[in-house]
């Protein structure tokens, strides 16, 4: 069967299974990423209901670390900072990516001739 299929249309299959595969992929960091943040969120909202001679802990690698509430709540911060550019970063890498696939799917209609149906 696939000798049948003109070596265009088996190069447009295959950049559409590799867009498809790309946005799995970014749809599994960004939800990795949406975790991430939601679970910084809440700990800087704990973290902030506490006193200030409050002892912290912080984990750096597999060590949990003593510190103080205030450096604590900037690392937080600026965790959570980075984590919202990196989600604005990959919903932008995503809409390219559907715009992609939907370029794709398009050109696969009209090279079949399928368009309209």
């Amino acid at each position: 069967m696939s000798s049948e299929i003109p070596p265009q249309v088996q190069n447009q299959l295959a950049q559409l299974q590799q867009v498809q595969q790309q946005a799995q992929a970014l749809a599994m960091q960004k939800n990795q990423m949406e975790s991430m943040k939601k679970e910084s969120e809440m700990a800087l909202e704990e973290l902030e209901k506490l006193s200030d001679d409050a002892v912290v802990y912080r984990a750096v690698g597999d060590l949990q670390i003593q510190s103080n509430k205030d450096d604590t709540i900037t690392k937080l911060k600026e965790r959570l900072e980075t984590l919202s550019l990196r989600l604005q970063s990959t919903t932008r890498q995503e809409e390219r990516i559907s715009k992609r696939f939907t370029q794709l799917q398009e050109q696969l209609k009209q090279a079949m001739g399928t368009q309209g149906q």
